[in-house]
This record gives C-alpha cells, sequence and structure tokens, in this order.
C-alpha cells in the first residue's frame, strides 16, 4: 500500500526470517528497484540514508503461526523451534530442555505474565526432555488449577509467548531499535510501531517520550475497530503508536 500510494515512493524492508524476505520479494517483484530487502534483526539495520517515515509491525507473523514446523503454536504438534532467524542456534527446545528451574519461572513470569510459573517450571524439569508444541502444552495444562484450562485463553498461550519473546530476544532488540531508530528520521519524519502485547506497548510508549528528538503523536494508541477485529481476528490486541523527528 506503501508503494502503491505514490510512484516516488521508495521502501526499505527488513525482516529476520528468510521465509517472508523471499515472499515480500516475489509480491512486490512488480515494483522493481524502488524496494530493497535486508535480512536481519532490525535493531543492527545501519541505514545510508534518512527516512521520511519508519513503520515496524513486532513480534511474530501469521505465516509463522501458521506454519507448525516453526513451533511458534501448539494448535498442531510441531517442533520447538521457534527462531525467527533460522540461522541462529538457541531455540525453545534448548530453553526448555537444558535451562534450571529458577530460569525457566523468571522467563514465564517475566516475559508472559505467567501467574503460574513457578509450578509450571517446576513441572516442565520434572517431565523433560520435552520435543513437540502440543506435548508441551498438555503438560502446562496439566499444572494450572482445573479453574483455568477451559477459559478463553488456552493455559499454554503465556509460556509459549514467554518462550519466543526469549528464544529471539524480543525485548532487548526493540529497545536497541527505539534508542536508534529515531535518529534514522528526517526533521519531520514519523515512526509508527504496531505492539501486540503490555510489555511492548510499555516499552515504545516510554521510549517514545522520553526521546529527546521525538514528539508523540498519538497520546493513546490506535486499536482496530469493530470491521478489522472480525475481517481479521488477530487483529484484536494490535496497538499503533506514532511520534514524530523535531
Amino acid at each position: 500500500m506503501i508503494l502503491a500510494a505514490n510512484a516516488g515512493v521508495k521502501v526499505t524492508a527488513i525482516d529476520r526470517d528468510e521465509w517472508a524476505i523471499a515472499a515480500a520479494t516475489e509480491k512486490l517483484a512488480p515494483y522493481g528497484s524502488r524496494v530493497s530487502f535486508w535480512q536481519g534483526n532490525f535493531a543492527n539495520f545501519k541505514p545510508v540514508s534518512e527516512f521520511d517515515g519508519i513503520i515496524a509491525d513486532l513480534g511474530v507473523s501469521s505465516a509463522q503461526l501458521d506454519n507448525p514446523c516453526r513451533g511458534f503454536s501448539f494448535k498442531h504438534t510441531g517442533s520447538l523451534d521457534m527462531r525467527m532467524d533460522e540461522s541462529q542456534s538457541l531455540t525453545a527446545a534448548t530453553i526448555i530442555n537444558h535451562f534450571s528451574q529458577t530460569e525457566l519461572r523468571e522467563i514465564f513470569s517475566k516475559y508472559g505474565e505467567e501467574r503460574f510459573s513457578g509450578r509450571i517450571a517446576k513441572r516442565i524439569v520434572q517431565k523433560r526432555p520435552f520435543h513437540t508444541t502440543t506435548d508441551l502444552a498438555q503438560a502446562i495444562a496439566a499444572t494450572v488449577p482445573p479453574k483455568y484450562r477451559h477459559g478463553k485463553i488456552h493455559p499454554a498461550t503465556r509460556v509459549f509467548q514467554s518462550l519466543r519473546i526469549a528464544v529471539n530476544l524480543e525485548l532487548q532488540s526493540l529497545e536497541r531499535f527505539l534508542s536508534q531508530a529515531p535518529y534514522w528520521l528526517k526533521p519531520g519524519g514519523i515512526i509508527g510501531i504496531i505492539s501486540f502485547h503490555s510489555l511492548e506497548d510499555r516499552i515504545v510508549k516510554h521510549r517514545f517520550r522520553e526521546a529527546d528528538i521525538l514528539h508523540c503523536l498519538t497520546k493513546k494508541p490506535i486499536t482496530p475497530d469493530t470491521d478489522e477485529r472480525g475481517k481479521n481476528p488477530r487483529s484484536r490486541s494490535a496497538k499503533l503508536r506514532f511520534a514524530q523527528r523535531v
């Protein structure tokens, strides 16, 4: 949509996932040299010129969630992988099967805000090794009190979120990105960040407010309306914030 909006617009597209880069390269081929691609962590990007605008869409994608072999979801059986960049060595299986009970508890509590992090960590250490997403999800569900097993949110949801964040160092990468990205903008340039959980949104909100060269354009985040949530249920937790370089 950005490329289609104006024939003079050029886009630099960044993603850690080589599958995403390949899919986007094919889909955006009609735009030719107006779009360039860079595979890697956006926190490590080094621009050669300033941008008029930056948009960052955080977290995991639907394509990753829906592919069982990537291990991001327990909806289907898959390996405990969860790497956005498959060239890195750390996987969810490494964390689950080799980290200490204390380390697991801290990950589940810090990155998943999981109230039963202690008992879940203890159960995992007792029952490991785990090899598949569904085996891990079932073990977590069996650990929490019965009344939490059949709620709107599956008992393993927060643990899987925390593992994904830990595997990909998502919050550390976001902090690094936000410390640099405002300086990639031209004066008057705008940065927008779409986050999908409170940990991300909290960081974005505070870093936008704290940056001397940014002026916040959104006092409250923009959220999807009823129509968008109906068409795309996964958008329900999305929050978009904008800031402008002064």
